[in-house]
């Protein structure tokens, strides 16, 4: 007896987003990619299309990151002080599919890094590797919407990712994006509702800033709101199938900051002694975050430990073969 298997439809799809540009679109890349587009629920793939597996970065910043754990300076302790060489052994030697620099350098209360030295540091990862890239600044608005507009410029042609646009912050981010055909970050504090205003206000400035959107719903590690962020990522995903084009756009999540914030990866041995190896915990912490956030739809996520990303990309592998009845 044949067993009919029910199928959900859909109307609508998440919108693609194209990142980077090779030499005859006006870029260096070597390649873009291409994110989004997904017709069913994740990895569901008897009920529609998921054309574009999901990718994964790994972070670089523009200055010693002293407040990273201690362990990652044997991956990256080498390449600490040259952004560029640290974006290649990312690539060429942990298999990163993109790059997110992090200009942590222009933190007023860090190194107050310059518009030109923040530009410099840019440059030398477009020149050392040829993937797409992710530009994010410091986290302080005030000094971050003193660089968007150059480094929007210098970077013209390459069709970056740059962010972070917010509710009470987006016009500066906006408006070097629309300048210079740059892709943005909106990003929403944990509320569907303001990620739906934001997606709208970006879209009134420019229409076709609507298809050039990565939603960043800013996402919690496991044990830290998790199921949180996932239950705003998923309502954003049915919102998108059943054709509202506010959230119809890819979604990105920075998993290795928010996973090694964790008490559970960054706790030492010592400290805790009955809670294993803190390395291999440290890296099962941020690779089972990002596994949960899969499930949940997300596109693009930013890793750090080289491990956790090796294993997230044998199970992005497993979830992308076509499994149709």
């Amino acid at each position: 007896m044949a067993v009919e298997i029910l199928k959900e439809k859909y109307r609508s799809k998440v919108g693609e987003v194209v990142l980077g540009a090779t030499k005859d679109q006006g870029g260096t890349r070597s390649h873009t990619i291409t994110v989004g587009g997904e017709s069913a629920l994740p990895y569901l793939h008897f009920e529609g299309e998921i054309p574009n597996r999901p990718v994964l970065a790994l972070e670089v910043w523009d200055m010693v990151p002293e407040e990273w754990d201690p362990l990652f300076e044997k991956y990256y302790g080498d390449v600490w002080n040259d952004p560029g060489a640290w974006a290649r052994k990312c690539v060429e030697e942990y298999g990163a599919d993109l790059i997110q620099i992090r200009l942590k350098g222009a933190d007023p209360d860090l190194k107050d890094a310059s518009v030109e030295d923040c530009i410099a540091s840019v440059k030398k990862v477009l020149e050392a590797v040829g993937v797409p890239l992710i530009v994010v600044g410091c986290g302080k608005a005030e000094k971050d919407n003193l660089l968007y507009a150059p480094i929007a410029e210098a970077a013209a042609g390459e069709n970056l990712l740059i962010g972070v646009a917010e509710l009470e912050n987006y016009k500066a981010v906006t408006s070097a994006c629309m300048a210079n055909q740059h892709n943005i970050i909106a990003q929403s504090p944990i509320d569907i509702n303001i990620c739906k205003q934001l997606n709208i206000l970006i879209a009134e400035m420019s229409t076709a800033m609507a298809s050039r959107i990565i939603i960043d719903p800013t996402i919690a590690a496991l044990g830290y709101g998790i199921e949180y962020s996932y239950s705003i990522m998923e309502r954003a995903r049915n919102g998108a199938l059943q054709g509202d084009k506010m959230l119809a756009m890819p979604m990105i999540g920075n998993v290795g900051l928010e996973s090694w914030r964790a008490k559970e990866a960054n706790a030492s041995s010592e400290d805790e002694p009955g809670w294993g190896e803190q390395e291999e915990r440290g890296v099962l912490w941020e690779a089972t975050t990002a596994m949960a956030y899969l499930q949940s739809g997300i596109d693009i996520m930013v890793m750090r430990h080289p491990d956790a990303l090796k294993a997230i990309k044998a199970n992005i592998d497993d979830l992308i073969k076509d499994n149709s009845y």
